[in-house]
């Protein structure tokens, strides 16, 4: 009985060793496939609208040979918001001219604008007399600064937003009868609506249908507004990069459908912005919404 007791707890002390081996070789094993995530992580990757992977270098290439590049952002996105700087300073060279325009400013916004950029009202003032948005100095003040220090025009290129306001409490056709000085600060009427473009389609069923078709007119007031901006500063020789929310301008519907309505002849380039939990391949449903996708990891830090 003591030699069966015995060689039953010899047996389970031999087995110890063992498992405990095992368990520190598995830990081991997976300690060392985190390092390597950790030290060579990916901050982006850039995939055509096919869904192959390419290279920022490409993006350049394709952006210096289109009349309009419409960089469709995630507002957050830090990764994004540099990139947008470095393909700014990529496509600024001697042989093209070179416009800048946004979203975040709006057509009243302009003056001050410009008197910042032509150094006659310092930062304080600028923030003071436009509606500049809660990340201005983190993500769109380092463009504007780049436009500033190179003599390049700085676009406002959005509605004011009290007229998409009007708009989704009064219709389109309510537009007429704003004043003449209204009127200055908006796109040419009457406004041209398709409600059968896809993403006012979409925004109609995403809102459940509250609001009514007024919502995506007011939406649509937005994208018109910027496409006749970009068009009336378009440089002569040259590409006018447009800094958007990616909603305008995913699938080429938004800015891009009004500038294919009004200037068919532009070759405009759009950039679509997303965030995967696996950024080494792109999502099938991504596929197709731009000329290119950039993917940045879903974990990655925001800005605000």
């Amino acid at each position: 009985m003591n030699i069966r007791f015995i060689f039953v707890i010899t047996a389970l002390l031999s087995a110890i060793p063992f498992t405990s081996t095992a368990q520190k070789d598995s830990k081991k094993a997976k300690q060392e496939k985190a390092n390597i995530v950790a030290s060579n992580p990916s901050p982006y990757l850039i995939y055509t609208s096919e869904g192959q992977m390419t290279s920022f270098d490409e993006l350049i290439k394709k952006a210096l040979m289109s009349d309009v590049v419409l960089f469709g952002e995630l507002h957050d996105n830090p990764m994004i918001h540099w990139l947008q700087l470095l393909l700014t300073q990529a496509i600024d060279v001697e042989e093209r001219d070179l416009t800048l325009g946004a979203e975040m400013f709006e057509t009243d916004d302009q003056l001050p604008l410009n008197e910042y950029l032509n150094g006659v009202i310092n930062l304080s003032k600028l923030e003071k007399n436009t509606r500049v948005w809660p990340n201005f100095k983190t993500d769109y003040l380092p463009l504007v600064d780049y436009a500033k220090k190179n003599n390049h025009q700085f676009i406002a290129t959005n509605v004011p937003r009290r007229y998409a306001s009007f708009v989704y409490y009064n219709g389109l056709d309510t537009l007429e009868y704003l004043s003449d000085e209204a009127k200055l600060l908006l796109p040419p009427l009457p406004i041209l609506y398709d409600g059968a473009v896809g993403c006012y389609v979409e925004m109609l069923e995403m809102s459940g249908g509250h609001g009514g078709e007024n919502l995506p007119k007011s939406q649509a007031l937005k994208d018109a507004c910027m496409a006749h901006n970009i068009s009336a500063n378009l440089p002569k020789n040259g590409v006018f990069i447009h800094y958007n929310g990616a909603f305008h301008s995913q699938n080429k519907d938004g800015i891009a459908w009004y500038l294919r309505q009004t200037h068919p002849e532009l070759k405009v380039l759009t950039i679509d912005a997303t965030e995967q939990d696996d950024i080494n391949h792109l999502d099938q449903e991504r596929m197709g919404v731009a000329d290119f996708i950039i993917v940045t990891p879903s974990n990655l830090t925001k800005t605000h």
